[in-house]
């Protein structure tokens, strides 16, 4: 295999790009377990009292993070964020207004491998989020098991990062005063494991937690479709019954969190590594579905309210996807 190196004559600005996606990369994949080795090892140094006073402050502000988190804006508003966004580039794509007044449940797809484009758009302020939608905060849901990772989980609570159980996620939308967006990568880990370029295909037939989660609450649905999402990195072949499958599911049912064998750049050559392509990422924000709140909603109700939902994201996706280089002929499917 030829390895194709990068040019000696790359401008700083496209250096630097590179240098926030390889952060982001490692936070995605090694932070937390290097956070919870610090966590450890230093009390068996003579800082040990860092450890101790975090614990201390860890049980008192145990419920933070299902309590609408904690976000920074210094943290959301850094520059890193916008060189990360400019390598791909990311694009949030607005395609009707939004009422402040009111509270909503986003729904992203696809889940990609990273979710690059939910982070860049509602973790940070580089794509412009908050003057797009002017009085809406953003939350973010990501799996409950990262925030018991100690200091991992104040760096993702410093974004707008939630637990993603249905009691952090009601505690936001429950909020008087409106202004509160959960969102939520419905396909989660699982759709991972088929994420890789020219796929189309979504796990959400049987996904309805979040329409039930919106009725309840009374709660506006709006569809995403992020293009590009799925471009970002190559996949092993892993079909439906080959083993490399059977022990990925296997493994995402244990641990909650699934392992694509993922590859696509380096930082110095272009040929094989774990750092993204440069590929555009487009993320057109649809129309929002009115919902009738009802706290106890009939099985039925929620299918109605969830076909709808299939449909409005069918429609969004069709819409746009010439726009953005998709073939004519390319339609989404469900699993």
């Amino acid at each position: 295999m030829k390895v194709e190196f990068a040019p000696r004559s790359i401008p700083l600005q496209r250096r630097l790009q590179t240098a926030s996606v390889l952060q982001w990369v490692f936070s995605f994949l090694g932070l937390a377990q290097c956070c919870i080795a610090v966590f450890i090892l230093l009390f068996f140094t003579r800082f040990w009292l860092i450890s101790t006073l975090y614990a201390l402050w860890w049980a008192f502000d145990w419920d933070t993070p299902s309590r609408g988190g904690r976000r920074l804006c210094c943290v959301r508003n850094c520059t890193l964020w916008r060189y990360m966004r400019d390598y791909f580039p990311i694009t949030l794509v607005k395609t009707v207004d939004l009422e402040p007044s009111k509270n909503y449940v986003f729904g992203f797809h696809p889940h990609g491998i990273m979710v690059a484009g939910a982070f860049i758009n509602f973790c940070t302020e580089a794509t412009g989020f908050s003057k797009l939608f002017p009085g809406l905060k953003p939350h973010m849901m990501m799996l409950n098991l990262w925030f018991r990772a100690p200091f991992f989980r104040d760096y993702l609570m410093s974004g707008g990062i939630i637990p993603s159980d249905k009691e952090s996620a009601s505690f936001v939308l429950r909020k008087k005063g409106g202004g509160n967006v959960v969102v939520i990568a419905v396909g989660g880990a699982q759709e991972a494991l088929d994420a890789r370029p020219g796929a189309y295909t979504l796990l959400l037939e049987n996904r309805k937690g979040f329409v039930r989660l919106a009725i309840e609450n009374g709660t506006s649905l709006v569809p995403m479709f992020s293009f590009g999402e799925n471009e970002l990195f190559d996949q092993v072949e892993n079909p439906k019954g080959s083993w490399l499958r059977w022990t990925q599911e296997r493994l995402q049912k244990v641990m909650g969190v699934s392992l694509p064998l993922f590859h696509a750049r380096g930082i110095f050559q272009y040929t094989f590594g774990f750092i993204p392509y440069r590929k555009p990422i487009y993320t057109v924000v649809g129309k929002p579905l009115p919902v009738v709140k009802k706290l106890n909603p009939s099985q039925d109700e929620v299918d109605e309210l969830h076909k709808r939902y299939l449909e409005a994201l069918c429609k969004l996706f069709e819409d746009n996807k010439l726009n953005y280089n998709v073939p004519e002929d390319t339609h989404l499917s469900f699993i």
